[in-house]
């Protein structure tokens, strides 16, 4: 008795770790995202612009972050290109999430056709890599901010689906749903109200991985040319851009815009990786 008591404490405290870990990443991922909204409005749009006069400047107390060779504010450049990046991340991951759970729910419960065609789709999907598939929808769609965006949408989901459709598939077992079909609910109303509710959290979690990688792929497709104009802040094209004068000794136009990608990025994973943690059947059972 005195063995298992210590164990549930240690899992109790175990337990307590990991939601407090959640919760400080839950805030500090909060305050990341106002922060960096609140500074891309204050900021405005003059550090972007063109002063010849103050280019190749390294960071001083003036320019924070330096400037570039055309006397850009590598501070306000910085800042854009990072919500622009989540502007971007966030409609991919939120759109990747309405597919992954639209596919996952109809594949559970349209039917055994219904679902071999999904199954199928989304292992087709999943054997094309990645950011090639990213790329030739990016093209498809005309690029751009609008191609890049609908590209994350469609590339995003299919993970996702399959963890949805494994769920929806045990939810499917379940006696309440089995009795709620032998009383007349239809496909739809069961899907709605009986599977939905119970995968938020899992949708929830779907959507904060999701996202740094849509944050990623938008940068990857930025840098390789494929995306927005050269005159837009986008992380990608910044870091692309100062590819060219690291060798000159410039290396704050690389440094700063990729720590920023780098803790924006981490930080929501880190996010992830905590809900996920405390979704974990494995520690439920305490």
């Amino acid at each position: 008795m005195k063995q298992a008591s210590t164990v549930a404490t240690t899992n109790g405290a175990s337990r307590w770790n990991e939601r407090r870990r959640a919760f400080v990443s839950t805030i500090l991922a909060a305050i990341l995202l106002v922060g960096i909204a609140a500074c891309s409005w204050l900021l405005g749009s003059s550090g972007l612009s063109v002063q010849l006069e103050n280019r190749n400047l390294a960071p001083s107390m003036t320019h924070l972050f330096g400037t570039d060779w055309l006397g850009r504010d590598m501070l306000s450049r910085t800042v854009k290109g990072l919500a622009l990046s989540i502007k971007v991340g966030l409609l991919g991951a939120a759109c990747s999430v309405v597919i992954a759970a639209t596919m996952g729910l109809m594949s559970a419960t349209l039917g055994r056709t219904v679902d071999r065609i999904i199954s199928w789709l989304i292992d087709v999907c999943l054997s094309v890599p990645h950011l090639v598939m990213l790329i030739l929808i990016a093209f498809v769609c005309g690029g751009g901010l609008k191609g890049i965006a609908i590209g994350i949408m469609l590339t995003h989901w299919p993970s996702l689906a399959r963890i949805i459709r494994a769920e929806a598939m045990q939810l499917m077992a379940a006696e309440y749903v089995l009795v709620a079909r032998k009383l007349g609910s239809s496909r739809f109303k069961v899907a709605t109200r009986h599977l939905a509710p119970h995968l938020l959290p899992q949708l929830l979690v779907g959507f904060l991985v999701l996202f740094p990688h849509a944050v990623l792929h938008e940068a990857a497709i930025t840098f390789l040319g494929l995306g927005m104009s050269p005159h837009q802040p986008a992380i990608g094209i910044i870091l692309s851009e100062s590819m060219r004068y690291l060798s000159t000794g410039m290396w704050w136009l690389a440094v700063f815009p990729g720590l920023g990608l780098l803790l924006t990025v981490r930080a929501f994973d880190k996010l992830g990786n905590h809900l996920r943690q405390l979704l974990d059947p494995r520690h439920t059972h305490l």
